[in-house]
């Protein structure tokens, strides 16, 4: 099981990676970080970076305001 941004339980998959995550959870702002366990993902490894059991995962999208 891996916690999404601490309020979504997902249940654990072997070979589960950071961008098959964000596209489950639809998300396609332009501008996203992800952490998992606490060290960012660069967007480089999004597709490659597998997310282990057990992890807490944060998926913050960056908005312009003003």
């Amino acid at each position: 099981m891996i916690l999404v941004n601490n309020r979504d339980e997902v249940e654990w998959e072997e070979g589960l990676t950071v961008a098959a995550l964000l596209e489950r959870f639809r998300y396609t702002f332009p501008h996203i970080i992800v952490k998992i366990n606490g060290e960012v993902v660069p967007r480089a490894e999004y597709p490659t970076r597998e997310i282990p059991d057990g992890a807490e995962v944060w998926v913050i999208h960056l908005i312009a305001g003003g």
